[in-house]
């Protein structure tokens, strides 16, 4: 089907300009941006000023498949994110279990296929069980389809692995994800150590944790030549040495999640497990300083960092409760709360939520420009609406989002031109 987008404000992060024009789709890619009037039979979408911007490419997604399908399974995670504007969903290895052979990751590709409405890709384990003791086979996993290989929230603690592990990625071209943050210093903690942790009486962690496992990655890096990926910055005392790394020429990148660049360490306040994640909320100062490394380009990418816990995990005291908060269908109205507060704009957030990602991982989508793939969301940036945890489509409801006033809809998805996600007719559209 061919559509016609008419009177609709265009995002597009590689210009890094919104533009108002009428966009017309065929054969799953983006036709012409700037047509005068729809193609015959097209399919005519009045979006009167509202915006199309390129789909969410989201590094980083928990599914609970295998292990923990009771949590999120591949379908309830693909419907969350078409209802989210997410049209990529790069899936973590911690799983149960790992996806750390080929066979493993062939499972969940079949397991995925049909099942999610959006495009899925997979990230492998880095060492074997994430044990951080015996690598994986890399050139299978990459063979059997593998884009990045991490241990996510499990750091390689024996230097010499993680060395052989980089040397090995080196030499095959494959992009390794670490997760930056000390597993001595942070062991038992919730919070960010500080005054705030101390008055509620909750274990902290140094940001100076992050800041170590970083420099200890960077020197790996720079001894071994690989392609590197920090999946989460958070402090700012990280910057610099990210800065420095970036200007010795080391092929390194990073990301931060929607919620350290929209929460603060003030929000575990009232003890509300929804707020616990990994790494810890931060200090205000941190927050501000990785939106602004944002909208420098020194992060490069902002993911979800969807972490589906049950009732059961999250309905205890919160030293003894699961982190982690879901995130696919709030990603973009949270978002939103940065560019309304005048933080980041349109094409910035985009750069980071979508082209960015895109790039680093090899993927197609994340543009806005003539013959690219069709993979799109449209969205009023100013609807109003009050979040209730209950309406989501992930089968864990564990968004610390719950109650919150936000601003901006995901009104429709598009994947490869096919319309997967319709606000308006109060539905989801998924493949059979």
């Amino acid at each position: 089907m061919t559509l016609f987008f008419q009177n609709v404000r265009i995002v597009d992060p590689e210009a890094e300009e919104v533009r108002t024009g009428n966009v017309i789709v065929d054969a799953g890619r983006i036709a012409a941006l700037d047509a005068a009037k729809p193609p015959r039979d097209a399919r005519v979408i009045e979006c009167a000023g509202r915006v199309l911007a390129p789909g969410i490419v989201d590094i980083g997604v928990q599914v609970g498949e295998p292990g923990a399908r009771h949590k999120e399974s591949f379908r309830s995670a693909g419907l969350a994110a078409a209802a989210g504007g997410v049209t990529t969903m790069v899936t973590r290895p911690d799983t149960d279990p790992a996806i750390d052979t080929p066979e493993v990751l062939e499972f969940v590709t079949r397991r995925a296929r049909g099942e999610t409405p959006v495009n899925i890709r997979h990230m492998a384990a880095l060492t074997r069980g994430r044990a951080g003791a015996e690598m994986v086979e890399i050139g299978f996993m990459l063979d059997a389809g593998a884009v990045a290989f991490t241990d996510a929230d499990h750091v390689v603690t024996d230097t010499r692995v993680m060395a052989r592990c980089l040397t090995y990625a080196r030499s095959l071209g494959a992009l390794v994800i670490g997760h930056p943050q000390d597993p001595g210093l942070s062991r038992g903690a919730v919070a960010t150590s500080g005054k705030f942790a101390s008055l509620r009486g909750l274990p902290g962690v140094s940001p100076m944790a992050e800041r170590m496992a970083f420099d200890r990655d960077m020197s790996l890096i720079e001894m071994t030549g690989a392609r590197y990926h920090a999946d989460q910055v958070t402090c700012a005392r990280t910057l610099p040495a990210l800065e420095r790394a970036k200007a010795n020429g080391l092929d390194v990148t990073a990301g931060v999640s929607i919620h350290h660049l929209t929460l603060n360490e003030f929000d575990l306040g009232e003890y509300r497990t929804f707020f616990k994640l990994t790494p810890p909320l931060r200090s205000e100062d941190d927050r501000v300083a990785m939106v602004e490394a944002v909208a420098s380009g020194l992060i490069d990418v902002i993911c979800s960092m969807h972490t589906p816990q049950d009732e059961e995990s999250k309905r205890l005291p919160f030293e003894e409760a699961a982190p982690g908060a879901v995130a696919l269908e709030t990603f973009l109205p949270a978002a939103l709360r940065l560019y309304h507060a005048g933080a980041l704009s349109l094409p910035q957030l985009f750069r980071a939520m979508s082209l960015n990602p895109a790039q680093r991982l090899g993927l197609p989508g994340g543009r806005m420009t003539e013959g690219a793939t069709a993979d799109l969301v449209l969205f009023d940036p100013d609807a109003p609406f009050v979040l209730d945890r209950f309406t989501l489509r992930s089968k864990s409801r564990n968004t610390p989002f719950d109650g919150a006033r936000l601003q901006g809809r995901v009104l429709a998805t598009f994947v490869a031109g096919e319309q997967v996600f319709d606000h308006r007719e109060g539905q989801d559209h998924a493949h059979a």
